[in-house]
């Protein structure tokens, strides 16, 4: 049984692909550009031209060709071009040579296309030729009757007359014309180009009194636009220039108006500055007397009452060291004396009770005289040993009070010294002052401090006599100059603090 069912399956699959083959074989399909021409048994169509014409023609759609009865051939129904290129004579004897193109195809009706199959079905390609000669014919004939004038200016005359003269064969041939172009004439005797130069002349003299005249009319035109352009330019620029005038005024206002408003603004500043400033200088100067100059003046005046009294003293203690010595020399003087009066009036005595006993003895008066002379020379010799010791005594005290002023003097100088540069403040002051006297308006811009610094400088300008004066005492070789002019020590000191 399954090999029957396979049998009979292979069968039909083969029945089936005889059927399709067969029918491929038979069955024929016109494309839409083409026409079938069906002839042999039984070609006949349904039409009393088909059977007429012993063939079949199928268009657009399929039919069956009985393949060993009938035979199916294909007509192509598209377009097709033919150049022409035909020499000719014109009317006027003129040889000319003329190219177009004809653009054709075979007719849709059913006459055109059995025309068309009689005459070109195995034969397509030969088309192009015998629509190439049959229009040469015709272009020929109609241009023998026309000028050359006539083909150039009027060609839809000469296609028009072409395409009518050719009609009738071409409805034989069983094509129709869809296009026919002129494209070119040539002439060889140069007569169209010789046609065309007086008008081309004409055209170009035209040409060129119109380019001359509008070469004129633009040159006017243009200097009256350069004239205007110039005067517009003039025109704007002065305008530019006033409101370029206007603008620098208007800048150079608020340029000014800055510096102007800055230098008041910086004038009262320094108005209040200098106000600021004098009130500064007045507390610095009520500052200055309260707490640098008063302390001053009593550390000053105590310093120099201290001095004085030490210096008091010591000369006090010296001139009394010195009367001591004085004292003493004058009792030592003293009882020198009187021992030398005592011894001159003991000698006087004996030399007397001497005379008086010689003179009683009877001594002569040269003894006595001698006598007498020899305590007189003995008195006179004890007065002026006396009168010496009591010169050098004195001398002695006298030294004695010198050196002790002397070394005062060297142990206290600073003291001496500030003494007499507190004596002397007042002119010291006044000297330092001149300096400001000329001075009509002075601005201090570091306020009371630049104040108190030029007051400082100007009262310790006597600080280099002051170190003059302590040079010499200390050795007489004037010692080195102290920076800024200030004083030394305890001098310098002083001033410093009354500055």
């Amino acid at each position: 049984m399954p090999t029957e069912f396979l049998v009979i399956g292979g069968m039909a699959v083969a029945a089936v692909l005889v059927l399709i083959l067969l029918f491929k074989a038979i069955w024929r399909v016109a494309e839409p550009n083409e026409a079938l021409i069906i002839s042999g048994l039984g070609a006949r169509g349904k039409s009393e031209l088909a059977d007429s014409l012993g063939f079949k023609i199928v268009t657009g759609k399929g039919t069956a060709v009985l393949p060993g009865f009938q035979t199916a051939r294909r007509l192509r129904l598209d377009s097709r071009a033919a150049n022409l290129q035909v020499s000719c004579v014109t009317q006027q004897g003129i040889p000319v040579v003329v190219k177009g193109v004809v653009i054709y195809k075979v007719g849709d009706d059913l006459h055109s296309i059995a025309n068309a199959a009689r005459r070109f079905l195995d034969q397509q390609d030969s088309m192009n030729g015998a629509i190439h000669e049959l229009f040469t014919g015709h272009l020929r004939s109609i241009i023998g009757n026309l000028t050359v004038e006539d083909l150039i200016l009027n060609r839809e005359r000469l296609t028009g007359e072409t395409r009518a003269s050719a009609a009738d064969e071409m409805i034989k041939l069983g094509l129709i014309v869809d296009s026919l172009q002129i494209q070119e004439i040539d002439d060889e005797t140069g007569y169209i180009t010789n046609l065309g130069k007086p008008h081309a002349a004409r055209i170009a003299a035209a040409a060129r009194i119109a380019e001359a005249q509008r070469d004129q009319e633009a040159t006017e035109a243009e200097q009256i636009a350069a004239a205007n352009k110039a005067a517009a330019w003039r025109d704007a620029q002065i305008k530019q220039a006033s409101y370029q005038a206007e603008i620098d005024e208007a800048q150079a206002r608020s340029r000014q108006a800055g510096p102007l408003s800055e230098a008041s603004a910086r004038q009262e500043v320094v108005v209040q500055e200098t106000r600021a400033a004098e009130l500064e200088a007045a507390l610095a100067e009520q500052r200055l007397q309260a707490q640098v100059r008063k302390p001053a003046d009593a550390k000053a005046y105590e310093t120099v009452t201290l001095s004085q009294a030490e210096r008091d003293a010591r000369i006090a203690q010296a001139e009394a060291e010195a009367r001591e010595t004085e004292l003493r020399a004058a009792a030592q003087a003293s009882q020198v004396k009187q021992a030398a009066a005592a011894e001159a009036e003991s000698v006087r005595l004996r030399g007397e009770a001497s005379a008086a006993a010689t003179k009683a003895t009877g001594l002569g008066e040269a003894e006595a005289a001698k006598a007498r002379g020899l305590a007189a020379a003995e008195a006179a010799k004890a007065q002026g040993l006396a009168e010496a010791e009591a010169a050098k005594a004195k001398g002695l005290a006298e030294a004695e009070a010198i050196r002790a002023r002397s070394e005062a003097l060297a142990e206290n100088q600073e003291a001496v010294i500030a003494q007499q540069l507190a004596e002397n403040w007042p002119r010291i002051v006044e000297a330092g002052s001149k300096a400001f006297g000329n001075v009509d308006h002075m601005v201090v811009l570091n306020g009371a401090q630049g104040i108190e610094e030029m007051l400082a400088k100007a009262l310790t300008l006597g600080g280099t006599g002051l170190g003059l004066a302590r040079s010499l005492l200390n050795g007489g070789a004037p010692a080195a100059p102290v920076p800024n002019g200030s004083a030394p020590d305890v001098t310098q000191k002083a001033v410093d603090t009354a500055s």
